[in-house]
């Protein structure tokens, strides 16, 4: 199996086919080891982090990463854009960003007859690796041109629609530490990411190992080993996985019970103002069967969805009062509704 076998186009593997489905997997999961070791070479001591990015690219959706500074979270994103061969851009997010600086604008032109017509002129969203640095500096005006786009994966400009590059993916960055000229992100724009994925600090051996490396006279780069086409076969190939109906029944249970107005634990009605929505279940549903591709395994199980459970479903569902008064935290409440399925 090769990476032409995948990108001809094939009909999907059907159950009476499930050995040409685990070629498939086995030839994929060898180009993953090759990407993690590619990204090993540049970031030092974040596997974790590293494998729930991939996940998230491999079930195609979106990836919010917040931490301190200087955890090459910024690195990161630029090392994924060269290993898996992605077009990147970068934005920098700040009070003064305009929508118009993320989509792009129209400008007046006049030809050499005379004749003036409009050009669109596409912005830095027309990428296929979209990186917005410090997300919730900009405005809620101008985080709010990304909510199309990352949904639709298109964008309207003057009442006319521009199709974006597939694939596509925003990797947004967010600083915890630093509130003054910061405006959160409204609920229906955190709900577009597929994983709130929280960067913590090194080991002390991985920080050893970051030190030496980056204050060498050589400098790492990553190289490529994939190619857009290949991750998005990849991503056709992470929908074809079948799933066991006790993963399905587990996914809605866990879901539903994060509701406090479906759910008889009394810690979700007491402590959780609003719960996960739909979108919570589907992106469960694709980042299990992910992260079974990345391990090479031919069906996810309960296992993956309890590993991905909090970065899934922290940032679709809130506190209130209640739950600040009692010392209550989101990890707690989610820990809660995995119980019945660990």
């Amino acid at each position: 199996m090769n990476a032409s076998d995948i990108l001809q186009g094939q009909p999907p593997a059907t159950a009476e086919d499930p050995r040409r489905l685990m070629a498939e997997i086995e030839w994929l999961g060898g180009r993953l080891a090759e990407v993690r070791e590619g990204i090993g070479r540049v970031i030092f001591g974040q596997q974790e982090v590293v494998d729930r990015t991939l996940v998230t690219l491999l079930a195609g959706g979106h990836v919010l990463l917040i931490g301190v500074p200087g955890l090459a979270k910024t690195r990161l994103v630029e090392t994924l854009g060269a290993v898996l061969g992605l077009g990147e851009k970068r934005i920098q997010c700040t009070p003064d960003l305009m929508p118009a600086d993320i989509l792009g604008s129209e400008v007046l032109e006049e030809g050499e007859s005379g004749r003036r017509s409009f050009r669109f002129l596409p912005g830095p969203v027309f990428s296929q690796l979209l990186m917005a640095d410090e997300i919730n500096r900009a405005s809620p005006r101008t985080q709010s041109a990304l909510l199309q786009a990352m949904q639709e994966h298109r964008v309207s400009v003057a009442g006319q629609y521009h199709p974006l590059p597939q694939p596509f993916h925003v990797l947004a960055t967010q600083n915890p530490l630093e509130q003054e000229g910061t405006y959160p992100l409204p609920e229906a724009q955190l709900d577009r990411f597929l994983m709130q994925i929280d960067v913590d600090y090194p080991d002390r051996d991985a920080e050893r190992r970051m030190m030496i490396a980056t204050t060498n006279a050589s400098d790492v780069r990553a190289q490529a080993v994939l190619s857009a086409a290949d991750l998005l076969a990849a991503q056709r190939l992470v929908r074809r996985l079948p799933v066991g109906e006790g993963v399905v029944d587990g996914i809605l249970d866990l879901v539903r019970r994060g509701r406090p107005d479906s759910t008889d634990l009394v810690e979700v009605q007491r402590h959780v103002a609003w719960g996960p929505g739909p979108r919570a279940s589907q992106a469960l549903m694709l980042a299990a069967r992910a992260r079974a591709v990345l391990d090479g395994r031919l069906a996810p199980s309960l296992d993956d969805v309890l590993a991905l459970a909090k970065p899934i479903l922290k940032h679709r569902m809130a506190l209130n009062f209640a739950a600040r008064a009692d010392g209550v935290t989101l990890d707690d409440v989610i820990d809660r509704l995995c119980a019945p399925l660990a």
